[in-house]
């Protein structure tokens, strides 16, 4: 411990501002963390990425794109956020005023990700009661068509948009926001930390019960070979490798906000390193969980319909858990029960996602506006509550959705990563101050110049590649079979609102004296326990 009192006054008074919320502890920031990155994307996206990318052979890109790409950006969003402080635009504004829009763009990512991710909770809310009695019967594809309202627009041709509200998805709408508004309202450790420390126990215990349940179904075995089989080939071409950098980059919650605003409110000295491999190797173990899970259902309806694994449809996404899953539930033998875990397993990993997302955007806009708490959450969780119901809630919502998040994940949020860690590494040259952060606040010190090399170089370059070649797909091509006038609403409109909003914000003066703060100076940090 230093012996000038002087100095660690100094050192401590920014880490201790008044009115700064912290975990309870190293525990509770890592269920947080964990419950974040645990999302739908690792049970309807990882199995069917995996899958159609080398089986087996997919996890050695998998593993390699952990390595290189997702726990160094995880490590740089801590290094951010535990050393400044603050929220995502806060952050920005402290580590240099040049980009402090960079803050403000991932907020108005994190905006538009909310209103529509909320919806997908929703629609899984609602079939943990459907599964109770297999409401859905011999249909599962008409059933959820007609449950979230498109039965009466899905064959009138391309898709356009439609303001009929969906009955059936206000309720369970109108409950996912009332439970994230009030969470964030009530603060980090009671309202976050305490939701994560509930729902992500129950989260796992439910899918362990349910992919025990799946590897005793019949044909469970082909499903899994069809899952894990190396398929060696495919380890030559770049699709595959550039599949598993993307899957990483996506399921870690890295890059726009989340994780960087989550270690700004650990204590000053916490093992930044040591938390981000577990939690990073908890978000992979899960992914691989849910694909063993996922997989073993899917041989099971294979097995009943006497075909090839390879044969079945809908093995990703969004008609992966509302259609194909529900047609295996009605199949199977225990198939309410089975269908009530998976279901509500599902909803369980969407709401500790959820409230992450609305933490990035209340955050800031409370340090910005000067706002408490509750009032800066209602700011925000009303108009994303509102876009949520006007935009996804109708009779389009899965058209609108399908758009919005291609658009918004694959280019703006790459974008916003790329920026992130070219900017810090090459333009700010903050890295070696960063690196320096990281070991000496963990109780290791593994981060050596590898890691800048990694940020500053590699992951622009890997990332980059991936944001040209889906630039140029999306305006050449389109995206999917949507029409160009709707992509070009849904798609390229919504980021000029994000790029337009970001500009306001950060024209906008702060109400808060975020300039005052003296970063922890690093030397004080030698010793401490």
């Amino acid at each position: 411990m230093t012996s000038s009192s002087g100095a660690e006054q100094s050192a401590q008074t920014p880490q201790q501002a008044p009115g700064r919320e912290q975990w309870s502890g190293q525990v509770g920031f890592l269920m947080a963390a964990v419950g974040s990155a645990i999302g739908l994307g690792n049970i309807w996206r990882f199995p069917g990425v995996a899958y159609s990318n080398g089986g087996g052979a997919f996890i050695v890109p998998y593993m390699v794109a952990l390595l290189c790409v997702g726990i160094p950006v995880l490590f740089l969003d801590y290094a951010l956020g535990h050393r400044f402080r603050g929220s995502a635009a806060t952050t920005f504004r402290r580590l240099s005023r040049r980009f402090e829009w960079l803050g403000w763009f991932q907020v108005l990512i994190c905006f538009v990700i909310m209103s529509y991710y909320a919806v997908i909770v929703a629609w899984s809310l609602r079939y943990t009661v459907f599964a109770v009695t297999t409401a859905w019967g011999d249909d599962a594809q008409g059933f959820f068509f007609d449950y979230i309202g498109l039965g009466e627009i899905s064959s009138s041709g391309t898709p356009a948009y439609s303001a009929t509200p969906v009955a059936g998805v206000v309720v369970p709408l109108l409950l996912v926001w009332v439970f994230g508004i009030t969470t964030i309202a009530r603060g980090v450790s009671s309202g976050v930390e305490r939701a994560n420390r509930v729902f992500l126990p129950l989260l796992v215990t439910m899918f362990v019960l349910l992919v025990g349940r799946a590897l005793v179904l019949p044909g469970a075995t082909s499903g899994l070979n069809a899952l894990f089989t190396p398929q060696w080939s495919a380890l030559g071409d770049h699709t595959v490798w550039m599949a598993a950098f993307g899957q990483i980059f996506f399921s870690l919650s890295v890059g726009f906000g989340i994780m960087l605003t989550y270690s700004s409110y650990l204590r000053r000295r916490s093992n930044l390193v040591g938390t981000g491999m577990v939690a990073a190797f908890a978000n992979s173990s899960f992914e691989i969980l849910a694909g063993i899970g996922v997989f073993a259902t899917l041989g099971f309806m294979a097995f009943r319909e006497g075909v090839a694994v390879s044969d079945l449809e809908g093995i990703q996404g969004v008609m992966l858990s509302f259609v194909t899953f529900p047609t295996v539930i009605s199949e199977m033998p225990g198939g309410a029960l089975f269908g009530t875990l998976f279901f509500a397993s599902f909803s369980m990993a969407g709401l500790t996602s959820f409230i992450s997302i609305i933490q990035v955007v209340a955050s800031s806009v409370a340090e910005k506006f000067a706002l408490t708490t509750p009032r800066a959450t209602l700011v925000v969780g009303v108009p994303a509550a509102l876009l949520s119901f006007v935009l996804f809630g109708t009779s389009s919502g899965l058209y609108d959705l399908d758009v919005v998040d291609a658009y918004i994940n694959n280019i703006g949020v790459v974008a916003s990563a790329i920026i992130m860690c070219a900017g810090t590494g090459l333009v700010l040259r903050r890295l070696g101050m960063l690196q320096r952060h990281l070991n000496l606040v963990s109780e290791t010190r593994l981060i050596g110049s590898w890691w800048r090399l990694l940020v500053a170089v590699v992951v622009p370059v890997l990332l980059g590649y991936m944001f040209v070649q889906t630039a140029w797909s999306f305006l050449t091509d389109g995206y999917d079979d949507y029409s160009l006038a709707f992509t070009a609403i849904f798609g390229w409109g919504v980021l000029f609102l994000v790029a337009v909003a970001t500009a306001v914000t950060t024209l906008l003066p702060w109400r808060t004296p975020v300039d005052d703060f003296e970063p922890l100076a690093l030397d004080t940090l030698e010793g401490v326990k």
